[in-house]
């Protein structure tokens, strides 16, 4: 019995603290018994950065899982972007978030965990690319011969930038544009996508000349430092560039998805050079060796056309023989032109003198006499016509006057009929129309009757009727209180039957005639409602 007291007792003993304060402790708790720590684990739940730059995920393994949180300062500094199922290790310190009540690590740095988390995102990577047609063979351009102007993308400080001069000077001097970048590292993809896209951005003969072939060079080293040139920025800059480009990253047996988008691959920056620009020695002594083969063939050529330029001249007819045919063929022309000449005149005279014929039987003094035949001729018909065209327009008048009378028989005879029934019509609705008026009036009347006789009930005459009497003034009013009476005031009293003159004898009448009614009771009037 004693011991729910003791234990509410120490109870009440203990420190209160808020919600607020005891996650804080917890917090500070967890933080300083940990600190930094590194986690391996595989990324679960990631859905890519958030809506405000910041990661959020967890980090699994079999038995157990920790919530993860990548500040968007530090997203931008990671060497690869996480993804979904990789095994990671990620460096962070382990702290609480109070609105939840969990624990979390806030990451600082995530690397793969080891050789193989890099080369299986490393194909999927290369997978993804491919189904977009980044690495198409038909995509790829052919390189220019001989380049006039070099771009190189490398670091300033290496050994790579001093191959590559090297072997151009030995080969075929270039004109060479270094973009300086960092070649490994957090910033390395950044700055190589930056610099392909920046070489494209030149204008074509502008101040600074627009390279014609672009070397995205760089030494050997491990996956992880050549990690750079395997991110998406890269490929898709290199994909999007106008200018052709050789990728020489790392050794002969290094590759790199820059390989697989770029239009040449090269095994190693110097063989970059190499497969840039040709051997100048070489390319003059071709030109030497083409020159004098172009000589002697032009000298074999000449010697050829001219052999064949006598042979042709020895077989060719001279000047007479090759004139002699077109001459006679003249002669023999001109002689049957004359002929033809003589013959076309003669058929032009022949045509002529039929013309002449012709357009004497069309003379005007013909034509004349032909239309004054004819008006004779229309003169003397002319009666005969007129009469017969009276005849026939009386004929025709006669037809259309039996037509119109057969017509406007009909229609009168319609129009009669239409008055006939129109007149009966009419009659008919006066009739109806009379019998409205006799049944308006008839309910006119009754209603007027009824309204009179009700006026008549309600009026004053029924009262008078029942032995009641109006008195009024000598002006005409009626009076309705015994103080409006004065003393010899001539009144008007009117009965159901006709009215009488009074004079007003005083008030002390009325008083008699009110203690009158008062003590005989039994002798009131009727009610007027009754």
């Amino acid at each position: 019995m004693h011991s729910p007291r003791v234990s509410d007792a120490h109870a009440s003993n203990l420190i209160e603290y808020s919600v607020s304060e005891l996650s804080g402790a917890l917090r500070r708790t967890l933080e300083s018994a940990f600190g930094q720590v590194r986690v391996r684990g595989e990324i679960s739940g990631f859905k890519g950065p958030h809506s405000s730059g910041h990661c959020y995920f967890s980090l699994k393994d079999q038995n157990a899982r920790l919530e993860a949180v990548i500040w968007k300062s530090t997203v931008t500094r990671l060497k690869f972007r996480p993804q979904e199922g990789l095994e990671v290790i990620a460096t962070g310190r382990i702290t609480t978030f109070p609105g939840s009540s969990k624990y979390q690590i806030v990451i600082d740095r995530l690397e793969p965990a080891g050789i193989g988390a890099l080369m299986a995102l490393l194909e999927e990577r290369r997978k993804k690319l491919a189904a977009e047609g980044l690495f198409d063979a038909v995509r790829k351009r052919p390189l220019p011969y001989l380049p006039r102007v070099i771009g190189v993308i490398t670091s300033p400080t290496g050994a790579v930038i001093r191959d590559i001069l090297h072997r151009l000077a030995d080969r075929f001097p270039r004109s060479v544009l270094l973009w300086p970048v960092r070649v490994q590292g957090e910033s390395c993809a950044a700055e190589v996508a930056t610099a392909i896209l920046g070489f494209n951005a030149f204008e074509i003969g502008g101040a600074m000349p627009r390279p014609d072939l672009i070397i995205v060079a760089r030494g050997g080293g491990s996956l992880e430092d050549l990690w750079g040139f395997n991110e998406e920025a890269v490929i898709r800059a290199a994909a999007q560039s106008a200018i052709p480009l050789i990728s020489a990253v790392g050794h002969e047996t290094d590759w790199t998805l820059l390989d697989h988008v770029a239009d040449r691959r090269a095994p190693t920056p110097t063989g970059a050079a190499e497969i840039a620009v040709p051997v100048r020695a070489e390319l003059a002594a071709n030109l030497s060796s083409l020159a004098g083969r172009l000589a002697s063939g032009i000298l074999r050529h000449k010697e050829r056309k001219r052999g064949e330029f006598i042979g042709t001249a020895r077989v060719l007819p001279s000047r007479d023989r090759l004139l002699s045919v077109p001459r006679q063929r003249l002669d023999t022309a001109v002689q049957a032109l004359g002929r033809a000449a003589e013959r076309q005149i003669e058929r032009r005279r022949n045509r002529l003198g039929e013309l002449a014929r012709k357009m004497t039987a069309r003379s005007p003094a013909a034509l004349l006499a032909t239309f004054r035949q004819r008006l004779r001729e229309t003169a003397r018909q002319l009666p005969l016509r007129q009469a017969h065209a009276i005849n026939d327009k009386r004929r025709h008048l006669g037809h259309v006057t039996r037509q119109l009378t057969v017509i406007f028989g009909a229609g009168l005879r319609r129009h009669r009929d239409a008055n006939t029934l129109a007149r009966a019509r009419l009659e008919s609705l006066g009739a109806r129309k009379a019998q409205c008026m006799r049944k308006v009036l008839a309910e006119r009347r009754a209603r007027l009757e009824s309204v009179g006789q009700l006026l008549e009930s309600v009026g004053y005459r029924r009262v008078l009727a029942r032995g009641y009497a109006l008195v009024h003034d000598d002006e005409g009013r009626p009076l309705h209180r015994a103080a409006e009476v004065a003393t010899g005031q001539a009144l008007a009293v009117e009965f159901i039957d006709g009215k009488i003159r009074a004079i007003a004898a005083g008030p002390t009448s009325v008083a008699r005639r009110r203690r009158r009614s008062s003590r005989a009771p039994s002798d009131a009037e009727p009610s007027l409602f009754e």
